[in-house]
């Protein structure tokens, strides 16, 4: 099994990366690379990323069996409307969100209805870095791929969106649209959200420079993704935002009584939470086949 055509509609870090695999792989004829930054999709041809680039949707899609929506997960609903008309009998429509109630949902008001062709996904995976000057044919080499088919999606779809993800070296997984997002919530959408919010927070102090010059590995390591494209990272948090704030009250309630522990001297406690997070940590990357890393 391989595509014929693939047409990615955004071609930076994520669809990029796709293309670059898959191109390795020898799995695909022909990358077509659509979106409205001009420069960025010749760059992209320049690259070797993709083989050629359409900014016209109709013209992009025509003629491909697998449809790729790698953009901003606000702007998915207007796509859907402009991309599934125009698809070729049989082909096959994907996305990669890291949210996924809302594209459904998108594509529901789009469509009326979600396309039986239309398979959800969200490769775990990503970097600070975006543009197409990003992609990297390594991204999602044993990363994984969740999948969220809908009861009535297609067979033959699930099965060719998840060759395609097997030929890009990643490792796919399905499961329902809410459990994905309330997982994504805790494990990807907080953590992002914590990172912005300690930078921005460490920012505004009258001694920021020497806070930053100082900064040692552990600050560097958490604040990372705090590099991250802050307009996208901003449509999954709204996109997602019950289950976002679900998991954020609830690590704020943790926070406080640990806030509590330290205000009031409280060693046993400090001490026990640490331990606790510790083992939950340890154990986490003795599943993964990594040693636990310490850092100051």
């Amino acid at each position: 099994m391989s595509i014929q055509r693939l047409t990615i509609i955004g071609v930076g870090l994520i669809g990029g990366s796709l293309a670059r695999a898959l191109k390795a792989a020898d799995y695909c004829v022909e990358v077509v690379g659509c979106g409205r930054n001009v420069d960025s999709l010749r760059r992209g041809v320049e690259l070797g990323v993709i083989d050629r680039f359409e900014t016209d949707i109709p013209s992009a899609v025509s003629g491909a069996d697998m449809v790729v929506l790698a953009a901003p997960v606000g702007s998915l609903e207007a796509l859907f409307a402009q991309v599934v008309p125009h698809l070729d009998e049989g082909a096959v429509l994907t996305d990669v969100g890291s949210t996924k109630g809302s594209v459904v949902a998108a594509a529901q008001a789009a469509c009326g209805q979600v396309p039986n062709r239309f398979v959800p996904g969200h490769p775990i995976a990503g970097s600070e870095r975006s543009g197409v000057e990003a992609a990297d044919a390594s991204l999602y080499r044993n990363r994984r791929v969740i999948l969220t088919p809908l009861v009535h999606t297609a067979a033959d779809a699930i099965d060719k969106v998840e060759a395609m993800w097997a030929a890009a070296g990643a490792v796919v997984e399905s499961m329902g649209v809410e459990h994905h997002d309330q997982v994504l919530a805790a494990t990807s959408h907080l953590p992002h959200l914590l990172a912005y919010a300690l930078v921005d927070a460490l920012a505004e102090l009258d001694d920021k420079a020497e806070v930053f010059r100082y900064a040692a590995g552990g600050f560097r390591d958490f604040t990372r993704i705090a590099s991250s494209d802050p307009r996208m990272w901003h449509d999954i948090c709204l996109h997602n935002r019950e289950a976002l704030l679900g998991v954020l009250k609830h690590f704020a309630h943790h926070l406080d009584a640990l806030a509590a522990a330290v205000e009031r001297g409280d060693g046993a406690t400090v001490l026990e939470t640490f331990a606790r997070a510790k083992r939950a940590r340890d154990g986490f990357c003795e599943q993964l086949g990594e040693g636990p890393q310490s850092t100051e």
